[in-house]
């Protein structure tokens, strides 16, 4: 018996290393990078997607907003960019839970969120679930009402194309609305018709933004701009939210005192005047900075005006 034994925790502490093998091997770590001063206020920046990553932002605008007195924190979501991890789920709840762990991580007890796009959604859904975790939401560029946005894509789009006489257009579009608009096969789609129509963009680039966009392309950051093809697919499979509006829960935590932001382009082709203005209206209309000459991406278009923008909602 006691040979039994000694043979048995033999075999246990010879397991524990093993153990602790695999579980190095098969866990997955978030990609994160920590920017400034960890005394100084804690702002967490949330990219678009699913699909997307932190590069842009990480690579352009990260240290200058540290430099401004922050401590910035950029992430990429589990299963996009470098965040690889073949399990991935890419649900609102999965990036909820990993966000909450990335501020314990860092050791923090309130943060500023940045949700930039899609992220603006995840971020608001974490800011839902953790109010007291969040001293500030600024949504950036940032979607809230979905289908809204898709309808304005496609309108905006179905009068440009009748201007053109671009009838290719107009027959992707018909084709468009047949589709089941809670798929990714719809999302990929109007997307890809505001794309080849310049919606994203801002219309007349300036020489700072040229600099901004260069210097990125030309650095380490855009050489690390992964994208997982499977991420849409992977949410529109397992997500059940696939098209969401926001604007009831953002005006619930707007009541309950949360600061809320908004800092969007005028021109930004996904967004119509009318989304605007509501989202304005749940904000409050000095928490809303609205930038000319400006599209879906206010920290690369408009650097200067941004880092203003935020520089002025953190005295807030």
């Amino acid at each position: 018996m006691l040979d039994q034994r000694m043979f048995s925790k033999k075999n246990l502490l010879l397991l524990i290393p093993i153990c602790f093998f695999f579980q190095s091997l098969f866990s997955q770590t978030l990609y994160s990078r920590a920017y400034g001063n960890q005394n100084k206020p804690a702002i967490i920046y949330i990219h678009g997607g699913p699909r997307g990553n932190s590069t842009l932002f990480e690579g352009t605008t990260a240290q200058k907003l540290a430099d401004l007195g922050f401590y910035v924190i950029v992430y990429d979501r589990r299963g996009e960019g470098r965040s690889s991890d073949p399990s991935a789920k890419i649900t609102y709840m999965e990036a909820i839970n990993d966000l909450n762990g990335l501020i314990a991580q860092y050791k923090l007890k309130k943060v500023t969120l940045i949700g930039h796009s899609f992220g603006g959604i995840v971020s608001t859904l974490f800011t839902q679930r953790y109010p007291t975790k969040v001293e500030r939401l600024i949504l950036v560029a940032a979607l809230f009402a979905q289908q809204e946005s898709y309808n304005h894509i496609l309108n905006s789009a179905t009068v440009d194309a009748v201007q053109k006489g671009d009838t290719s257009t107009l027959n992707k579009i018909e084709r468009i609305k047949t589709l089941d608009t809670s798929s990714a096969d719809y999302r990929q789609s109007v997307y890809d018709i505001g794309s080849s129509y310049g919606y994203f963009k801002m219309p007349r680039p300036t020489k700072e933004s040229i600099a901004v966009n260069t210097l990125y392309e030309r650095g380490v950051f855009f050489k690390q701009n992964i994208r997982n093809d499977q991420a849409p697919i992977l949410f529109y499979k397992n997500e059940s939210r696939r098209n969401i509006d926001t604007k009831p829960i953002l005006s619930t935590l707007s009541s309950n005192g949360l600061k809320l932001f908004g800092i969007y382009g005028q021109n930004d082709g996904i967004f119509s005047k009318k989304e605007l203005s509501d989202l304005k209206e749940i904000t409050g209309r000095n928490n809303w900075f609205s930038i000319e000459n400006c599209s879906h991406y206010p920290f690369v278009d408009q650097q200067v005006v941004f880092l203003k923008a935020v520089k002025s909602i953190m005295r807030k």
